[in-house]
């Protein structure tokens, strides 16, 4: 699915993308979060060691003793977390905390900063540990002054700040997905325009596709209307073609008639027959294909009123031997109209209700159904009908009905090529009056929301 879809692709691509940066950006601000809290407890623990640094006193022989030691309650309770030490050659001091333990042995230990790192402290706890070797007499020996905190409290803090930064990142990433969707949204959106216009080649191919403001979207505009043209140019020759090759049968189909004529004449009728009906069969497909020429030379969007030309057709047949003893009802209603051109229109009802004469008894009845989705119309009687066991097909091409008992006439392929060249179908049902019902529709295309 994701394959046949660019918008699912945009919109992964745009969440996989968005999800690693955050997750880069969650890694790097725990690191500065980190890197924070470090810096805050160097700020701090320097603060008492450089009051542990001011009580350190160097004798005249050399002896250093400790006068005011911190205060800070934490460092009188053992194993609270909070520690300091300071040793000098042979001598130790350091925080009640710590107990019967000491901190761990200083590892070339800088004279002019202070330096963190971590380490295992004691009762088996993992410490943050501040260090550094003092001077208090320049000339005198030195000492280790060494403060230790419980690295514990510090990553229950990551820890915390990591969890809340997670959330917040994911639901940033939730309105950032939003924002991506919109975007590709917006972003496809002339693409649409660009389709409908395509589906439009599909009813003229004189259509084209509308000048694109969008630069990254006109060569495909351009491409789409180079291939329009080439296609209309074909189109155009092929119809030609058609005709022509229609219209040159028109002479050697008049000849052969003229011919199957004298053959008769001459006393045999079953030769002339057989020229008959192969005249017949290339009449219909000569016809048919001129038909589907005429309608695909006609512009989109035409259509013509029905009842109208179902009138005036009717007031034309009443006139005929056939006609005077048929009865017709005209159930078209007013306005009702269809995808043709008048004149296609006229050629497609005339073989249809004039063959529904031809074989009907005593009626003839058509009819118009508008509908929602698609508009039919019925052009009924009460003849014979089409047996269901005939063996033939009334819609195939070269077929002539007349020549069967019960059929229904040369046109009937002449109207069939003129719905489908038109886009409708016609299908032969049997009629709510005993005989045969031609049933002609056309699907309405569906509305874009």
């Amino acid at each position: 699915m994701i394959r046949r879809s660019l918008r699912l692709r945009l919109l992964l691509g745009a969440g996989l993308a968005t999800l690693v940066a955050l997750v880069v950006a969650w890694l790097l601000m725990s690191l500065l979060f980190e890197r924070h809290l470090d810096r805050r407890l160097v700020v701090e623990l320097t603060g008492d060691a450089s009051r542990l640094a001011a009580a350190l006193e160097t004798a005249a022989d050399g002896t250093m003793t400790m006068t005011d030691p911190l205060t800070d309650p934490r460092l009188a309770i053992p194993a609270s977390g909070f520690y300091w030490q300071v040793t000098n050659r042979g001598a130790t001091w350091r925080s009640r905390s710590l107990w019967d333990e000491s901190l761990p042995p200083p590892i070339a230990t800088p004279v002019d900063e202070w330096r963190l790192r971590r380490d295992a402290g004691p009762f088996d706890q993992d410490i943050v540990l501040l260090e550094r070797l003092v001077r208090p007499d320049p000339s005198g020996p030195g000492a280790v002054i060494q403060l230790a905190q419980d690295a514990a409290g510090i990553a229950s803090a990551q820890a915390e700040f990591g969890r809340e930064l997670a959330v917040f990142l994911a639901a940033l990433w939730l309105f950032l997905i939003a924002a991506a969707w919109l975007q590709v949204q917006l972003g496809l959106q002339p693409l649409a325009s660009i389709r409908a216009q395509v589906a439009g080649l599909r009813s003229s191919s004189s259509a084209r596709v509308a000048d694109v403001e969008l630069d990254e979207l006109r060569p495909l505009a351009e491409a789409i209307n180079q291939l329009a043209e080439a296609r209309e140019v074909e189109l155009t020759r092929a119809r030609a073609r058609g005709s022509d090759l229609a219209h040159g049968l028109k002479t050697p189909l008049a000849a052969l008639k003229a011919l199957a004529r004298r053959v008769r004449e001459a006393g045999q009728p079953e030769v002339a027959d057989g020229l008959d009906r192969a005249i017949a069969a290339l009449t219909t497909t000569t016809e048919a294909e001129l038909a589907r020429s005429r309608i695909a030379a006609t512009a989109p969007g035409m259509d013509a009123d029905v009842r109208d030309i179902v009138e005036a057709l009717i007031g034309v047949l009443e006139q005929t031997d056939r006609g005077e003893v048929v009865a017709f009802t005209n159930q078209v209603p007013a306005g009702f109209r269809l995808p043709m051109a008048r004149e296609d229109l006229v050629e497609l009802l005339g073989p249809l209700i004039e063959n529904a004469v031809r074989f009907a008894r005593r009626q003839v009845m058509i009819r118009g159904l508008p509908g929602h989705d698609a508009l039919t119309l019925f052009v009924d009687d009460d003849g014979p009908g089409i047996p269901s066991d005939s063996g033939y097909n009334p819609l195939a091409r070269g077929v002539r009905l007349d020549q069967q008992d019960g059929g229904h006439g040369l046109g009937m392929a002449i109207a069939h090529s003129l719905v489908e060249a038109s886009g409708g179908v016609l299908t032969l049902t049997r009629s709510a009056l005993g005989g045969l019902s031609v049933v002609v529709a056309w699907t309405k295309p569906a509305r874009r929301a």
